[in-house]
């Protein structure tokens, strides 16, 4: 059995050693040992649970609770409690994998709205609840939806608002991507990009942020974003396969 010390563990992972003690404290690697002297005692399993933490956190993705199950995943490998760990991780991927579908269908849905241009609601709204009801969602996000540039809403001369066909088909596009965890952000770039260009490709634009943006976050490219939660969730079954055959039955060796 190899036994390290904290700055030894740090050093090969590549992190501070005080992420080590920070992981410690979270339980995501197990309590260390201790010397008399009271330095941290770190052993083989050790090491490689702190690698599978970091292969764990690094997913950009975090949506659907997917945080949250990694989290548990790596806590369960940190008991060594393996098959479980790997029982939880697939599923884990298979909801990565159900958001792609998603994703995926939601595109699909977007375009054939989009192509709808001869299909009529022949409904008019003078008012957002009656929207919100119609559409079923909450007037918050309706006013969300408005208030970030998504939609704009005429008025008439009375202040009422008037929601056309295009207004609702417009509405329904923003919903069905929003459901499938695109941004807002996302929403509206592909949105805007469609005013200028109608022949535009969807996908492309949708999954592909402003080079002049600040900040961008993972459902601002979600295609791409879940592509590497898959792949992602793939290395940690196989970096939990590895820590099975070797600490099986002993973990602390």
């Amino acid at each position: 059995m190899n036994i390290y010390k904290t700055s030894e563990i740090a050093s090969r992972i590549g992190i501070h050693p005080n992420t080590v003690r920070l992981y410690e404290a979270l339980e995501l690697i197990p309590r260390a040992g201790r010397k008399k002297n009271g330095y941290r005692i770190f052993t083989d399993f050790h090491m490689e649970q702190t690698q599978f933490v970091r292969i764990a956190l690094k997913v950009e993705f975090l949506g659907n609770g997917l945080r949250k199950q990694a989290i548990i995943i790596i806590k369960t490998a940190a008991l060594g409690d393996f098959s479980e760990a790997i029982y939880l991780t697939q599923c884990y991927l298979q909801q990565i994998r159900n958001a792609q579908k998603n994703a995926e269908e939601a595109i699909v849905i977007t375009k054939k709205l989009l192509s709808g241009d001869n299909q009529k609601i022949n409904t008019t709204f003078l008012t957002r609840k009656k929207v919100a009801d119609y559409l079923h969602i909450s007037m918050d996000t309706l006013r969300n939806w408005e208030t970030n540039g998504l939609l704009t809403i005429k008025r008439k001369q009375n202040g009422y608002r008037v929601y056309t066909d295009e207004d609702i088909r417009r509405l329904k596009i923003i919903r069905t991507l929003r459901y499938a965890n695109y941004s807002l952000s996302s929403i509206l770039r592909m949105l805007n990009t469609l005013s200028r260009n109608p022949e535009a490709d969807i996908r492309q634009v949708i999954d592909t942020p402003n080079a002049n943006d600040d900040i961008i976050s993972a459902c601002d490219k979600l295609l791409t974003s879940l592509y590497y939660a898959e792949q992602n969730a793939k290395d940690m079954l196989s970096h939990l396969d590895n820590m099975k055959k070797q600490f099986q039955g002993n973990p602390t060796l």
